[in-house]
């Protein structure tokens, strides 16, 4: 259902409070360049330090900037069920076109528990589902198993799979329903994994790079796969260097280097050093970014 060069968009401020004119700046920068869909309010988003006033309104603003060109796939998980029914309830009513849930994190429940949360959500909420396992921020890995399990519930339709375990995508793409989609949510894996059946990525550095990560998606497609490895290579650097700090300090500040937004990042995240910058700014110039 969901597929492409997706971008997780991040989140401006100015004055502590979200910078609406600069969010809708991004939004159209992505579409311009290719971009196949917009996820607000994901881990790139700063969804963790959004109140839930803000986190609704960011998820209002993009489906009303986007109006409908692209899919809006809304970031609306949290470590309670409760709370995560609350959000996706918000991004339904909103007109968003899915929504992207996290596994619960610090809680770290086990399998059955994941089963059970996302079973209970999608059976609250008729929107599509798109699951977001990345255990590095979490603490805890939804194995192929139980994504299959998952993958027979119908409004369950994709998973953002950041394990970094080819070998667990290549379970979950083998074994799900048909029809189910695997996103990479590893930056430098996009391209390994569409070799093996992923639909494309959910991306924090498309934000960097929109119409180069949008080109190798249309060269995968259409059988390049000369351009679409060559793509690849180009922007593995870039991949590497939006991560040389935590994200999304390092996709924010190569944002603000290109004009596109404001210095500010909200605490416990801080501004990126002087070190990194130096490094991030240097392959910026190397791929061509700025």
């Amino acid at each position: 259902m969901f597929e492409g060069s997706i971008v997780a968009i991040a989140t401006p401020f100015k004055n502590n409070a979200v910078d609406e004119e600069a969010l809708r700046n991004l939004v159209e920068y992505q579409i311009a360049r290719g971009t196949d869909g917009i996820v607000p309010c994901g881990t790139t988003g700063e969804s963790a330090t959004l109140t839930h006033e803000e986190h609704c309104r960011v998820i209002d603003i993009v489906i009303d900037q986007t109006k409908k060109r692209v899919p809006v796939i809304a970031g609306s998980g949290s470590n309670s069920t409760h709370e995560t029914v609350y959000l996706t309830e918000h991004a339904k009513k909103a007109g968003a076109d899915g929504a992207l849930i996290i596994t619960p994190y610090y809680n770290k429940p086990t399998q059955e528990g994941l089963y059970q949360h996302f079973k209970h959500v999608a059976e609250r909420v008729d929107i599509p589902i798109v699951m977001y396992n990345v255990p590095g921020r979490t603490s805890v890995n939804m194995l192929p198993d139980t994504v299959v399990r998952l993958s027979k519930i119908p409004n369950i339709v994709a998973i953002k799979e950041a394990s970094g375990s080819m070998d667990q995508a290549g379970a979950i793409l083998g074994n799900a329903e048909k029809g189910f989609g695997l996103l990479a949510g590893e930056d430098s894996l996009y391209y390994p994994l569409m070799c093996i059946g992923a639909s494309g990525v959910i991306s924090a550095s498309v934000n960097v790079c929109p119409a180069d990560a949008a080109a190798l998606y249309d060269a995968f497609v259409a059988g390049d796969m000369k351009t679409a490895r060559e793509l690849h290579f180009k922007l593995l650097p870039l991949f590497n260097a939006l991560f040389l700090e935590t994200n999304p300090i390092p996709v924010k500040k190569a944002l603000e280097l290109m004009g596109l937004i404001g210095p500010e990042i909200r605490l416990p995240l801080i501004p990126m050093t002087e070190a990194g910058t130096a490094k991030l700014t240097a392959v910026m110039k190397q791929v061509g970014v700025i």
